[in-house]
């Protein structure tokens, strides 16, 4: 018996957490269902309250009704739905994927299971109401998308050198009942090494498309993991147990016996055409590009199977904390066990707009000047295109809030002496984007290493005077009396209380302490005794 979920156990445990919004009200699935899920990323609304949604009466512009439910945001509307997903505390995730990455557990093949209790096949596929008909797919951004775009949806493909398969999350532009484009995501991925090594051999490549897996494979698909492991295998490694697959019908491939829907095809090598654009997590819309395309040629399904789909586009999203749970733990472990930087505490990606990739803050325990610059090259460096603005504060300083930070970068860095440009950079998945216009298509290509990274070290580097704010315990008991008095409930923001920085010595801590005792004319008399005469002014 699986210990890990599915799908619907999972949303079945986030209801009994408080943690899903069942809409019964009619959704279009082009124009409403995603801005309803949008508002609570852009409505200011905090991030522990945001929830998974699962709409249960979509219907299409048309008119058309579907039996099949949506979900979205149920994998990482917030990080405690993502933790709920690991089957863990909010605070066990960095160990569950040390764990997962160092003892990844190998799949188990199994006769038959869930994803295949419905087979499509021949004319199902392309008769009016088949193939992608079936599916309520919702448009991400109605108003510049194109189509509807799969968003959660796990590309699995095979090395055709070593066999090894290989799964990672891309959108996917729907063109037609039996026909998707895919969206490499640039030349680094392996579905693209794939595709390039079927070219060569004048094969398309083979792949299944999987919707609506089991939580910890779509944590799996998302992360960045070396070349030639399977994430299947990672992803059972999160479990704790082997991933069930079993064979897909029409190709070479296994996927989750668990899933809700797979799609089988192969996609050409012969040929590319346009394939966007779409709104992307870098906060701009994705231009038009040359991109491979597969043909279907076989759908699976539960027999009450749930769509999933995504919310990316402007951070924050369910991509980018699906992303960041999970980058940021690997991050620290690169830095502080890889290399050995053991003065690194944390490592933060900003996540508000800039998506993770463009800023990273490293935070570091009374780090030695050399371990500085070593984690701030090595964070620019360690995935191509994050880290374009790399800083490093102390322990004191909140990673995760910028007003901290920019305070850091205001009084303990110099910028003559403090920061450090490294040319010869990649841009990565962000605009701008070369060729692109209303009218032309832009070609999968190698962006050049024309860009640059800011490294700036913003750890204090020598005493400084108190943070002045009252001292912690002088704030604990304001906290109760504001509680006492039933003011709104407030939430702590570092700094909140006052804290030495070492400049500051025996003599000044009594005289503070004779002020709230009410003794402060004790140090008014010490003081008048330090009197010197003033100079006569010169003339």
């Amino acid at each position: 018996m699986r210990r890990y979920h599915n799908l619907s156990e999972h949303l079945k445990y986030l209801e009994e957490k408080g943690l899903l919004i069942r809409v019964k009200k009619e959704i279009v699935k082009e124009t409403e269902l995603h801005p309803l899920v949008r508002w609570q990323y852009r409505g200011g609304i905090p991030e522990p309250e945001r929830k998974a949604f699962l709409f249960e009466n979509v219907t299409d512009v048309k008119g058309k009704k579907y039996s099949i439910p949506v979900a979205v945001a149920a994998l990482a509307g917030n990080p405690d739905i993502y933790a709920a997903g690991l089957q863990c505390r909010l605070d066990e995730v960095g160990d569950v994927w040390k764990r997962a990455m160092s003892a990844p557990i190998a799949p188990t093949l199994v006769e038959q299971g869930a994803v295949q209790d419905v087979v499509y096949m021949g004319g199902d596929l392309t008769r009016e109401g088949g193939g992608f008909d079936m599916f309520p797919v919702p448009i991400s951004t109605p108003g510049f998308d194109n189509a509807p775009y799969t968003t959660c949806t796990h590309w699995i493909t095979k090395d055709p050198d070593t066999g090894v398969q290989n799964m990672g999350n891309y959108r996917g532009h729907i063109k037609g009942r039996n026909k998707i484009g895919v969206f490499p995501c640039g030349l680094g991925q392996d579905i693209f090494v794939h595709w390039q090594k079927c070219k060569e051999r004048g094969i398309p490549l083979e792949a299944a498309l999987v919707v609506g897996a089991p939580p910890v494979v779509s944590y799996a698909a998302v992360q960045k993991v070396p070349y030639g492991l399977d994430e299947l295998a990672v992803a059972g490694g999160l479990a704790v147990e082997s991933l069930e697959v079993v064979k897909c019908k029409t190709v070479d491939l296994v996927v989750p016996a668990e899933a809700e829907i797979v799609f089988e095809g192969k996609i050409r090598t012969d040929v590319m055409e346009p394939e966007g654009p779409f709104g992307e997590s870098h906060g701009y819309m994705h231009p038009r590009q040359l991109n491979p395309f597969m043909e279907i040629t076989c759908i699976t399904h539960r027999a009450k199977p749930t769509w999933v789909s995504f919310i990316s586009q402007v951070t924050p999203s369910e991509s980018s904390v699906i992303k960041k749970v999970g980058y940021e733990p690997l991050f620290l472990d690169h830095l502080k066990n890889a290399l050995s930087i053991k003065s690194v505490v944390r490592v933060a990606m900003h996540e508000p707009l800039t998506n993770l990739r463009k800023v990273v803050v490293i935070q570091m325990k009374k780090p030695k000047e050399v371990d500085v610059w070593r984690a701030l090259h090595a964070a620019a460096i360690y995935n191509q295109g994050v880290g374009k603005i790399v800083i490093a504060v102390d322990e004191d300083i909140d990673p995760e809030n910028m007003d901290s930070v920019m305070w850091a970068m205001s009084y303990r860095m110099k910028p003559h002496q403090d920061v450090d440009i490294v040319r010869g950079m990649v841009k990565g998945h962000a605009p701008p984007f070369s060729g692109a216009s209303d009218s032309k298509d832009v070609a999968i290509h190698a962006d050049p290493a024309n860009e640059s990274s800011l490294l700036i070290n913003a750890i204090l580097k020598e005493p400084f005077p108190p943070v002045s704010l009252p001292k912690q315990e002088y704030m604990e008991r304001a906290k109760e009396i504001w509680e006492e008095l039933g003011l709104p409930p407030i939430t702590p923001q570092a700094p909140w209380y006052g804290y030495s920085l070492g400049q500051w010595d025996a003599e000044l801590e009594h005289e503070a302490d004779l002020a709230v005792r009410g003794e402060h004319y004790t140090t008014g008399d010490k003081l008048a005794g330090m009197q010197v005469k003033t100079r006569p002014e010169i003339t």
